[in-house]
């Protein structure tokens, strides 16, 4: 119900903004405002955008949690949509969003209405758990013995096994 009350009410104050604006400064004025803030909306989304996808790697590559410069990466995003929505109220939302400040309060308080579930296969994660296992990182990878790999095999004894009946496709080799 309240997506439908901010379909209906952001259209309803863009027109009285339009009309208000446009009544003080005049119609090519009011249209100069919406067309140079686009413009500065998109310059600023696009360098601010860029900054947010690097924080995004550097948390990636430092194999830290990417939650935060993810959401900070999708305000700008939807700032951007609305600095390019043409009207007074969706710009002066668009250009809060694009203020440091104000998005990680508004992480802040999102964070305080979502609950994040794990979902994944293997053993589920438990008090003490690490996935480097109980020492953590070795040297020389995870059996900590350089190129030493474990595992099981078996052996099958090649007499036994079944012989094409198929002539080869050219594809494969003898």
């Amino acid at each position: 119900m309240w997506l439908f009350a901010l379909f209906v009410a952001v259209p309803l104050i863009e027109i009285a903004l339009f009309i208000q604006v446009g009544g003080l400064i005049g119609l090519w004025p009011t249209l100069l405002i919406v067309l140079l803030t686009a413009m500065a909306g998109t310059y600023l989304v696009r360098t601010q955008g860029a900054g947010a996808l690097s924080d995004v790697k550097r948390s990636l590559n430092g194999m830290r949690d990417p939650t935060e410069p993810l959401a900070h990466g999708a305000m700008i995003l939807v700032a951007g949509l609305l600095l390019l929505t043409p009207g007074f109220f969706t710009d002066a939302v668009g250009f809060a969003l694009l203020t440091p400040p104000l998005r990680k309060l508004a992480i802040r308080e999102l964070g305080k209405r979502i609950e994040v579930h794990a979902v994944g296969s293997g053993p589920r994660p438990g008090p003490g758990y690490d996935p480097r296992g109980p020492s953590g990182p070795r040297p020389g990878g995870p059996s900590g013995r350089g190129d030493t790999i474990e595992g099981e095999f078996t052996e099958v004894d090649p007499e036994s096994q079944k012989r094409p009946t198929h002539s080869p496709s050219g594809w494969t080799r003898h």
